[in-house]
C-alpha cells in the first residue's frame, strides 16, 4: 500500500541526491582533516605552479637586462627575495584554503545531518510498516 508521508519523504531525499548531494556526499567520505590536507596540498601545489610561471615569465621579459647586468646582481640576495615573497604566497595561500575547505567540510556535514534524519525517519516507517503485518 503507498504511504503518502513515505513518498514525500523519498521524493525529498531523491531531489537533495540529485542537486545538493553531488557535492556534500563525496565529502562525507572524507575525514576532516584528510579533506582539509588534501586541499591545502593541491592549493600549495597550484600556488608553486603559478608562482613559478611568473618568475619565468618576468625572466623572459626581462632576459637581455638580466644577461647584461648578471656580473652586477648579488645572486644571493635576489634568490633570497625571490624564496621571502613565495613563502608569504604559500602561507597566505595554506591559510586561506585552510579556512575555505573548512568551512565547506562543516557545511557539507550540516547538510548530511538533514539527509541522515531523512534516512532514519524512512527506515522507521518501513521498520513500523513490518511491524503491523
Amino acid at each position: 500500500m503507498l504511504d503518502e508521508n513515505r513518498i514525500k519523504t523519498m521524493t525529498r531525499m531523491a531531489s537533495y541526491e540529485e542537486n545538493e548531494g553531488r557535492k556534500t556526499i563525496p565529502i562525507a567520505s572524507f575525514f576532516r582533516g584528510d579533506y582539509i590536507s588534501l586541499h591545502v596540498v593541491i592549493t600549495v601545489l597550484g600556488a608553486t605552479i603559478a608562482f613559478a610561471i611568473v618568475i619565468g615569465m618576468y625572466v623572459y621579459y626581462n632576459m637581455e637586462t638580466l644577461i647584461a647586468d648578471v656580473y652586477k646582481l648579488d645572486l644571493i640576495t635576489v634568490g633570497k627575495q625571490i624564496l621571502k615573497v613565495y613563502g608569504i604566497l604559500i602561507g597566505v595561500y595554506a591559510v586561506l584554503s585552510y579556512i575555505i575547505y573548512s568551512i565547506r567540510y562543516d557545511r557539507a556535514w550540516k547538510s548530511l545531518h538533514g539527509y541522515n534524519n531523512a534516512l532514519k525517519k524512512l527506515a522507521k516507517m518501513y521498520d513500523d510498516d513490518s511491524d503491523e503485518d
